[in-house]
């Protein structure tokens, strides 16, 4: 580390002290940590990297606890300038720098010069009438509190899941993950909180630190953020970038980054509330394989343990009258190339064939007496799987491990909240209160260990409707509640996911059709499964008054929908490199617009439309009978239609038509989309026959395009050698000469073959005369109604290829 002295200059922009009363007593720099001591306490600073810096106040008479439920990341060794004068130390990077003023004492933030944000009050003690947070739990008469200062133009996101909009400024958010059944266009409450802030200013606050509280987002309208818990931690890191994908790629390097998921997770899922037998399970996929509707999984809910909603839950062993043979059917469903995904939930009910064996096994979370704690909720008297004692951690552990050696690869963790959760209920590491929040990160955590033991090489898939900052490295795959069966509840689904893609979970989606309720809407069903094209998993799911699988629909809903269920299949090479981006660099698969264009404020509260990766622009139909609606298009590029190859202007809002066979669609112009085939299970797809489609901009002189793929069911498949990227890049350099040049990095572990391509060029605005192949040279098919050149060829990977096309 290097350690500059020297006095300095005040950055520009005023400060305001700290209101409460902490006085700068002397500061110390030992082993890359900024310690600072006051009248009630120490400070410690630590960065991370040069874009990550942690704060924690210790009061005195109290030991640091350097446990973190989020972050893994270990400080990187970096360039570090401390600076001091008379009142003021200067701690920081290139980057991000810290500031303390000693007299009045306060903490500013700066970007490169540019104050980001500022302590307001530190952490500082909050005496008042006790908490009410919900379920008439009372949380606490005291609590820990921090505010910060905001500038009055910032637009605010973060706090986990939340039916509101884009800009979170104004609203006092619970920190205390609970669901909603039926919410539509306005919920300050769900299923999945988190303690992260994030600003317009291109900053983020994650508040490291458990235990139940509130995020208040300026509802005073007095210009300030707070953070409010009933104990635990006072530590914070702010991530800063310079743009959002810096931010999203620091952030989840420093909690973890979300694993590959099995190719099929990016299939169709065959999912209701509930299939009741293996017979209807079985019959089920095979009218799909009937109907020639892709599906890649089945969802067992409920019915898979007992008969009943009300009084089984807990058994988690199959009803052998409804399941007779679960080995025959998982194994005969693997053969028509579906998987198995079984709903648990962390409730032992008393009347379950389990609670003598929870209670003798010492698995369950107790009262103050050492008993076993049991209360009632809808589904009967219940305990709960204490998964922080080792005997709970260690028994449900077990239960995974026997179902995934049955053969069962996906497992649904469902009312993970947890959904009823008294705060009087005592675990092995504490109160209620203090793991409610993280009880399904943890239970995430658990179910991939239950994978790595029983099968190290396959890769997890986890569907879980509660988890907490950082649980993306745990593999989950969360859902945005049960949501009403309406153009309201479609509403606000965009929002959700966009919003907690900033916060590193990358793969929120929605039932696609709706839960809650039986409302037979066609139009409702087929926008909303026209949007899950684009969404990071494509599952309709609802309560079974109504079908939520497309092949009990009527005719042309079934239609519509095979059309768009096809369309996500053929878009497995694209969305399969999404999933490896966000594995590697953390980036959401869905993507605010304000991704593309970070300084206009237009687009801060914008959830019209989004990018699916880069190079699509999606804007879902919301409203029912809409025959057109109003597209923004990002400046940066031109943006053509999907369906009909229309051009449209960079930085123009245009109003569409709307037509029933699918939403507004754009790709970039200058992008390469990579496609495949129509299939009907990802089982077919092995990346060896592709499609890339080119649509030329006369304006790039450069395109490029990098696909990966490996077998798509390993664990660890890159990190291990087994996979290959292709790259492939367009020049438009030489006058009259366009060439194309693929190549192929292949790892040790895996084996190069011969691939059938077909490549498309559109937007030519010239007639190509030679299209030459090394020192072959190919026919010219040109489309001239389309403007566009079809190029097929085979590619042995091992070899780079050069393709020029002569105008």
């Amino acid at each position: 580390m290097r350690i500059v002295y020297l006095a300095f200059l005040l950055l520009v922009g005023l400060v305001s002290a700290q209101k409460q009363q902490r006085n700068y007593i002397s500061h110390s720099l030992t082993d890359s940590k900024l310690y600072v001591h006051v009248n009630d306490g120490k400070y410690i600073f630590q960065f991370y990297n040069d874009e990550i810096l942690e704060t924690a106040f210790i009061p005195t008479g109290e030991e640091f606890s350097n446990h973190s439920h989020a972050v893994v990341m270990q400080p990187e060794e970096i360039d570090t300038e401390f600076n001091e004068n008379e009142n003021s130390l200067q701690f920081g990077t290139e980057d991000l720098t810290l500031e303390i003023i000693f007299k009045p004492f306060q903490i500013n933030y700066y970007q490169k010069g540019i104050r980001l944000i500022s302590e307001k009050r530190g952490y500082f003690k909050s005496v008042h009438e006790p908490m009410e947070m919900v379920q008439g739990n009372i949380i606490a008469d005291t609590t820990h509190k921090i505010e910060f200062n905001l500038t009055t133009d910032e637009v605010l996101y973060g706090a986990g899941a939340r039916a509101l909009p884009m800009n979170r400024r104004g609203y006092r958010l619970p920190l205390y993950n609970r669901a909603h059944y039926g919410y539509e266009t306005h919920s300050e409450l769900m299923n999945y909180t988190m303690p992260v802030v994030v600003s317009s200013k291109k900053y983020l606050l994650h508040f490291d630190n458990a235990p139940v509280g509130y995020l208040d987002f300026d509802s005073n309208k007095d210009n300030s953020l707070t953070y409010e818990t009933i104990s635990g931690r006072m530590v914070y890191q702010i991530v800063v970038g310079d743009d959002w994908d810096d931010i999203t790629e620091n952030y989840t390097e420093l909690t973890g980054r979300q694993p590959m998921l099995p190719r099929w997770a990016l299939g169709n899922f065959a999912s209701r509330f509930g299939y009741k037998s293996q017979k209807e399970t079985v019959e089920t996929i095979q009218k799909f394989r009937d109907e020639n509707m892709p599906v890649d999984a089945v969802i067992l809910d409920l019915y898979w343990f007992g008969k009943e909603v009300q009084g089984p839950m807990g058994n988690l062993k199959f009803e052998k009258d409804s399941f007779p043979n679960p080995h025959k059917m998982i194994n005969d469903l693997k053969r028509n190339q579906v998987e198995t995904i079984l709903i648990t939930e962390p409730f032992i009910l008393t009347t379950s064939n389990r609670w003598k064996e929870a209670v003798d096994k010492k698995v369950l979370a107790l009262d103050s007496a050492g008993k076993p704690y049991t209360y009632d909720f809808f589904f009967g008297n219940t305990g709960l799987v204490d998964l922080y004692s080792k005997h709970g951690f260690d028994w449900f552990k077990g239960i995974y491990k026997d179902l995934l050696q049955m053969g069962v690869t996906g497992m649904w963790g469902d009312l993970g909240e947890p959904e009823v959760h008294p705060s009087d209920l005592i675990h092995a590491t504490g109160t209620a209160q203090e793991v409610h929040n993280i009880y399904g990160h943890d239970w995430a955590r658990l179910v991939q260990k239950a994978y790595h033991d029983a099968k190290p090489d396959l890769r997890p898939f986890i569907l879980m409707r509660a988890a907490y900052s950082g649980s993306q490295r745990y593999g989950i795959v969360p859902w945005t509640g049960d949501v009403n069966r309406t153009w309201g509840g479609l509403n606000r689904q965009v929002s959700i996911s966009l919003q907690m893609g900033l916060q590193g979970i990358g793969y929120m989606h929605s039932d696609l059709g709706g839960f809650a309720g039986a409302n037979l809407d066609d139009e409702l069903y087929v926008r909303w499964l026209q949007y899950g094209v684009f969404q990071p998993i494509f599952r309709p799911h609802a309560q079974e008054e109504v079908p939520s699988e497309p092949i009990f629909r009527s005719e042309k809903a079934k239609d519509l929908s095979r059309k768009a269920i096809d369309l996500r299949y053929q878009l497995l090479p694209y969305n399969y490199t999404l999933m490896f981006e966000n594995s590697k660099e953390g980036e959401p698969l869905m993507r605010p617009l304000f991704f593309e264009e970070a300084d206009n404020p237009e687009l801060f509260t914008y959830e019209d439309a989004y990018l699916w990766g880069d190079d699509f622009l999606i804007s879902p139909v919301l409203n029912a009978g809409q025959t057109s609606q109003e597209v923004y298009f990002p400046k940066k590029s031109n943006w053509i239609d999907f369906y009909t190859g229309q051009i449209y202007q960079g930085g123009s809002r245009v109003n569409v038509s709307l037509h029933e066979d699918y939403i507004p669609t754009f790709v970039r112009s200058g992008s390469i989309i990579p496609m495949a085939e129509k299939m009907q299970s990802t089982k077919e797809y092995d990346g060896n026959s592709l499609i890339f489609h080119y649509y030329f901009d006369p304006n790039e002189e450069d395109a490029e395009v990098e696909l990966y793929n490996d077998d798509g069911i390993t664990r660890n498949a890159f990190q291990n050698g087994a996979y290959e990227l292709l790259e492939i890049d367009v020049k438009a350099e030489k006058k009259n000469v366009l060439e194309i040049e693929l190549e192929a990095k292949t790892g040790k572990n895996f084996k190069t073959n011969t691939k059938k391509i077909a490549f498309y060029i559109h937007n030519l605005n010239r007639i190509p005369k030679k299209v030459k192949f090394g020192n072959r040279e190919f026919p010219v098919r040109w489309n001239s109604k389309a403007k566009s050149l079809k190029l097929e060829f085979n590619w042995n990977t091992a070899k780079d290829k050069e393709i020029q096309i002569y105008f």
